[in-house]
């Protein structure tokens, strides 16, 4: 499986990664984890991203997709991807469709995130992250079981970047919205573009992702059920017949093909009737008629 996921700062598609990360065993590709796992590898890149950092510059599309690049094409990546954030404009995303070609793995699928920007500030301004082991946290919606304390480790370094605040996060909004939400647009022509709800409980956005994971990527896995709507067709209650069985009731007569038969040789049988009273009579005529003619030349002639 070979996804993009697109989403303003704070609509939760991290931790959604991370999710589908380890449910479909693929790695989830950051281009932030990316870059800082270069500079610290000290990678060609690396040397290269530490540089710009340094000069306080940005760090140009060509690099970021050559660190990406380099990801896609590692072992770990054969059986597919989460990208996150990552592309961020239209050029990105079409240099990262051209690289995907090259390697014959084309994406198949983008999720965008859609999420009400005031609640975005509130995630991102709130947000914890345990400083052990990665976990997220929020001040106003998910606030761990203990005050200061990490569920997952028990680690107290839970800390708020300084640089998650309304001001920033605004700035970072419009910032999206300008270059990254034409994306949008660009992956709905190529008809690979779900959106998903991202206000709800993790665990309930989690389960509706799967199903369009499974539905667009992997279908045989579903199971196909008949709707309800569907009415079930009228099943015919008259036994089903074989040949024999249809030879031995033709042959079988029945009281109406009696009758039939009955009628048919009374009617030959007064026909016959008929046909020897006529020729008895007919003979009768004819034996009278010569009877006739032979007493008549027996009587003697008239004399002169």
């Amino acid at each position: 499986m070979r996804i993009v996921l697109l989403g303003a700062p704070g609509s939760g598609k991290g931790t959604q990664a991370k999710m589908i990360a380890q449910k479909y065993k693929v790695p989830q590709i950051s281009t932030g984890d990316i870059l800082r796992a270069a500079v610290a590898e000290k990678t060609e890149i690396g040397k290269k991203v530490s540089a710009i950092i340094d000069a306080g510059e940005l760090v140009s599309d060509d690099i970021v997709i050559d660190a990406v690049t380099d990801r896609l094409r590692a072992n770990e990546s054969r059986r597919g991807f989460v990208l996150d954030g990552f592309p961020r404009n239209i050029p990105q995303a079409q240099e990262l469709d051209t690289r995907l070609g090259w390697l014959g793995r084309p994406l198949q699928l983008v999720l965008q995130f859609a999420l009400d920007n005031e609640i975005v500030i509130k995630r991102v301004t709130g947000r914890l992250s345990c400083g052990e082991c990665g976990a997220i946290y929020n001040r106003h919606f998910s606030r761990p079981n203990r005050p200061g304390v990490c569920d997952k480790c028990g680690s107290k370094q839970l800390s708020h970047r300084a640089d998650d605040n309304e001001k920033t996060v605004r700035a970072r909004l419009q910032t999206y919205d300008q270059d990254t939400a034409p994306l949008s647009a660009y992956y709905k022509a190529q008809h690979k573009l779900r959106t998903i709800q991202a206000g709800g409980e993790v665990e309930q956005i989690f389960s509706v992702i799967c199903e369009v994971v499974d539905m667009e990527i992997r279908p045989l896995e579903k199971k196909v059920t008949t709707p309800k709507s569907v009415r079930p067709q009228a099943v015919s209650t008259k036994p089903a017949t074989n040949k024999k069985s249809e030879k031995k009731a033709a042959e079988k007569p029945t009281t109406a093909t009696v009758k039939k038969a009955t009628k048919k040789v009374t009617k030959k049988a007064a026909a016959k009737t008929v046909a020897k009273k006529v020729v008895k009579k007919a003979a009768s005529k004819v034996a009278k008629k010569a009877a006739a003619k032979k007493a008549a030349k027996k009587r003697p002639g008239k004399k002169r």
